[in-house]
């Protein structure tokens, strides 16, 4: 499990195919490895790696069929910076909200605009992963915990002030980036407890719809 809260912006030095999948290379700069071993998870960009080699100045990490399916991950390229953060222990101060490293699907950034001192982006989500996005609610892009100020269908708003566009890779977003989004896992298991017995019917798909919320007295016509 992870806070969301950015430890440092690493690169990408290496990608190797292999056996199908990849296995890449990250160079972590400012980020700690005195406490990491062989094994451990680190998010990089939101998608949690295992850390398979410590050659000191960073750490390798294969990456599965799966990931890169689901993730920005393909697109990766030899110096593409990255955030990253170690996994929380029990004396982490959880500053962001929990964070699991599963990524749950690619966002697209739709408009940047100067606001003030901070920078207002819009970001386009999966149609799927709509339902589970709400105005100040958390959202994870590309591992930084944020808050949502605005959600308009399948768009959301984020406003991002200067310390955290400095300490991450927002910085370096424009309209057309794609980002890695997991969703408030919160929502995720609100969703699950509210079908109830509905939940093991492989044929319920998500089940939540108005229909269902009026049938058990949480919605009103």
């Amino acid at each position: 499990m992870f806070t969301g809260i950015v430890e440092a912006v690493g690169e990408i030095t290496a990608l190797q195919p292999s056996g199908g999948d990849l296995r890449l290379r990250v160079k972590t700069n400012d980020l700690d490895l005195g406490d990491v071993a062989l094994g451990d998870s680190i998010a990089t960009n939101g998608v949690c790696l295992t850390v398979v080699e410590l050659p000191g100045d960073g750490y390798w990490a294969d990456v599965s069929v799966e990931t890169l399916d689901n993730t920005t991950l393909r697109s990766w390229k030899v110096g593409v910076p990255v955030n990253l953060e170690k996994a929380l222990t029990p004396q982490t101060r959880l500053g962001g909200h929990m964070v699991s490293g599963h990524v749950d699907g690619v966002g697209e950034v739709v408009s940047r605009e100067t606001d003030a001192r901070s920078e207002r982006f819009r970001i386009k989500a999966p149609a799927e992963l709509a339902r589970y996005i709400a105005h100040k609610g958390s959202i994870t892009v590309d591992g930084t915990s944020l808050t949502v100020n605005a959600v308009d269908g399948d768009e959301f708003e984020l406003n991002i002030v200067p310390h955290t566009i400095e300490k991450t890779v927002i910085g370096h977003y424009q309209p057309g980036t794609k980002v890695n989004l997991e969703v408030d896992v919160i929502a995720r298991y609100l969703e699950r407890l509210l079908l109830g017995d509905k939940a093991a019917d492989p044929a319920s798909g998500s089940g939540i719809d108005l229909a269902f919320l009026a049938e058990h007295g949480f919605y009103r016509g």
